[in-house]
């Protein structure tokens, strides 16, 4: 079981970085990634402080591909890096999750969005593998979260943090299925943990939606807690079930997917009522925190929906889910998106 060492919310953190790698012994090279934008958002301060300690090089992330992964294995190996830190979204910091990995280094997590569990997890999404699913790497040694730099990203990215939380109810349903039917190995204590998160954030949706500091802390409160999940887990189990699947499939055939977290919201939605959920009250707390739930506000064409849901099984086969191992039939997936309001 892998866990994060420290775990830092809170204000003007951009500095704390340079404590948190003596505390833990990281090395005297780092190397910081960022994207573009978020070089300007918290990259550069944070890389000006860390070279007040430590030898510093950096690299700019422009997606969650292979090609990028490599890129950064070269530098570590080109400049003998001890230690990796992320500064950026999720493609920012999955890049250095499966790149520290490879390279057996640590690596900080240091988010500036809070819109999916990646922030805390041991899987990282690549893009470039077949089908853009999570593969297994390790979790960030700690994670840094400044909740003033992550309220300046758009809203939109922290009502798709609620949307990622809330589908650890689907989830924690298509592992229990699992359990019962293929004998998977399944955690009670993991389960509960992120299914605490999910009910957190239902229970402080209108705090979430004001977009605040307070807001913040509770959203990135969840995705840490479903992230320390799947570590306790040791899979993606307790947060990824077959509304994860409908997103991976919607990334595929969709020609303008929507956000990761924002798919998965709908996608619980769909697969609440097909588990016998209370979807209705999942589909209100998403509309409470501005997050979409149905196939027009994700901007993507109703039949893409249901393809979406009849090719889901496909995407990772050896997971078992509500879908089944034959998926559901093009009037099954119909007939759920539209009782659900989905199209």
């Amino acid at each position: 079981m892998q866990l994060p060492r420290e775990v830092l919310l809170g204000e003007n953190l951009k500095g704390e970085v340079v404590n948190v790698a003596k505390r833990l012994s990281l090395g005297e090279r780092a190397l910081i990634l960022y994207g573009p934008k978020t070089k300007e958002i918290a990259g550069k301060d944070v890389e000006k402080n860390l070279k007040e300690a430590f030898e510093v090089s950096s690299l700019i992330v422009r997606d969650a591909t292979m090609g990028e992964v490599e890129r950064t294995l070269d530098k570590i190996r080109d400049e003998n890096v001890n230690w990796l830190i992320a500064v950026g979204g999720g493609s920012i910091i999955d890049v250095a999750k499966l790149a520290s990995f490879k390279a057996s280094i640590p690596f900080i997590s240091f988010p500036t969005t809070a819109s999916h569990d990646g922030i805390a997890s041991a899987n990282a999404s690549i893009k470039d593998l077949g089908a853009k699913t999570s593969i297994k790497a390790i979790p960030p040694i700690a994670v840094i979260a400044d909740v003033e730099v992550i309220k300046t990203a758009p809203y939109r990215y922290l009502a798709a943090g609620v949307g990622d939380i809330i589908s650890n109810f689907t989830a924690v349903k298509d592992w229990q299925l699992a359990h019962r039917i293929r004998g998977e190995y399944y955690s009670e204590y993991a389960a509960s943990l992120s299914l605490m998160s999910a009910k957190m954030v239902i229970r402080n949706a209108d705090i979430i939606r004001l977009g605040n500091e307070d807001s913040v802390r509770k959203v990135i409160k969840g995705l840490i807690s479903s992230g320390v999940a799947m570590s306790i887990a040791g899979s993606s189990r307790p947060a990824s079930g077959a509304e994860h699947l409908f997103s991976h499939a919607l990334d595929i055939i969709a020609p303008k997917p929507a956000l990761h977290g924002e798919q998965c919201g709908v996608g619980t939605i769909i697969v609440a009522y097909l588990h016998g959920l209370r979807w209705e009250k999942i589909r209100e707390t998403l509309k409470k925190v501005g997050a979409p739930t149905n196939a027009y506000e994700l901007g993507i064409d109703p039949e893409y929906i249901i393809e979406a849901l009849t090719i889901a099984h496909t995407i990772r086969p050896e997971r078992y889910t509500i879908f089944g191992k034959d998926g559901l039939t093009r009037e099954a997936a119909e007939k759920a998106a539209k009782i659900t309001g989905v199209i």
